[in-house]
């Protein structure tokens, strides 16, 4: 009898609490889902040559630990995980998912591999994703078309295949689209076109083809482009002529031809980069580069320009960017 007293007193103050403080016992709970989730994390670490993860313990609350960040004192929900560079080898364990509160991702420079968990879908708080030079193989997930506050979306220098998901045009936060140096496929999505908070698109140094979308011309935020080593074919979308914000645009080493609009340096006045090197494009000697006044890097080497009427090699200027 005096048990099951017990256990109704401890019932009754347990709802009380629960119904005067929701939020804290809410908190309570998240606290506790993501200390397990953390723990889940780095469990699948097969490899920290650092030790940079056995400071991952019981001893201190998980809101210390290395790489971890928290929300506002009292409350101790994890918000941002930056693990870069400390050389940590394993899969990406997909309770991430778990840690529902969290807005940054930075896991750059490590040797993490396997897929990309889709369950980062499910993260609908994430503003920044960073998995740069790691060894991360399959898609991109379709999903991280869930994560509606993203803006940062860095994945290069992986093992990616498969196409760049149409789904990513819904991201209309995205400022940064990073996604060069994989094994990725297809063509350049036309929905990128709807990515209207854009300010940089990579994606260079895979195996894209078909041509460069119209649409691209209708980010008016969009200064950096780099879209080279590539099989992107076809001419120069003449929308990219309406970028007037454009500071860069690297379409080397593809498979475009045509012209060169000899007016490029009056549409695109804010130019420091210009790179077409080993094109084979004809048209007038872009003599309006001169209005483009900060531009520094430029390169058009192997095309054939024409100057009075007769042909000439343009001329080769080693300003590459470093």
């Amino acid at each position: 009898m005096k048990a099951l007293w017990s256990f109704f007193i401890h019932s009754i103050l347990i709802l009380c609490i629960y119904l005067w403080c929701p939020t804290t016992v809410s908190g309570l709970l998240q606290n506790e889902t993501d200390g397990l989730a953390l723990i889940a994390f780095k469990d699948g670490i097969t490899h920290d040559s650092l030790g940079m993860l056995s400071y991952w313990n019981e001893s201190i609350h998980f809101c210390h630990w290395i790489g971890v960040s928290c929300s506002r004192p009292h409350v101790h929900l994890v918000v941002a995980i930056n693990l870069s560079p400390y050389g940590l080898v394993g899969p990406l364990s997909p309770h991430i998912e778990n840690l529902t509160f969290l807005r940054i991702v930075i896991l750059q420079n490590n040797s993490f591999h396997g897929e990309i968990p889709p369950q980062i879908g499910s993260l609908f708080h994430l503003r920044v994703l960073v998995l740069r030079n790691n060894s991360f193989g399959g898609e991109v997930p379709t999903n991280l078309s869930h994560c509606l506050n993203l803006k940062v979306l860095n994945l290069i220098d992986n093992k990616l295949i498969g196409k760049i998901p149409e789904e990513l045009g819904s991201l209309l936060t995205l400022q940064t689209l990073s996604l060069s140096i994989n094994n990725l496929t297809g063509k350049i999505p036309a929905s990128i076109g709807n990515l209207s908070s854009l300010i940089t698109l990579s994606a260079g140094d895979n195996h894209l083809e078909g041509r460069i979308p119209e649409e691209l011309g209708q980010i008016a935020t969009v200064e950096f482009i780099q879209l080279s080593y590539n099989k992107l074919a076809d001419t120069i979308p003449s929308s990219l002529y309406n970028l007037s914000s454009l500071d860069y645009i690297d379409i080397a080493s593809n498979q475009l031809e045509g012209s060169i609009h000899p007016n490029i340096g009056v549409f695109l006045p804010h130019l420091t980069g210009l790179f077409v090197l080993e094109k084979k494009f004809t048209g007038p000697v872009l003599g309006s580069l001169s209005n483009a006044s900060g531009l520094i890097y430029i390169h058009f080497a192997d095309n054939i320009f024409t100057r009075s009427g007769k042909a000439s090699k343009s001329s080769n200027h080693k300003h590459e960017r470093q």
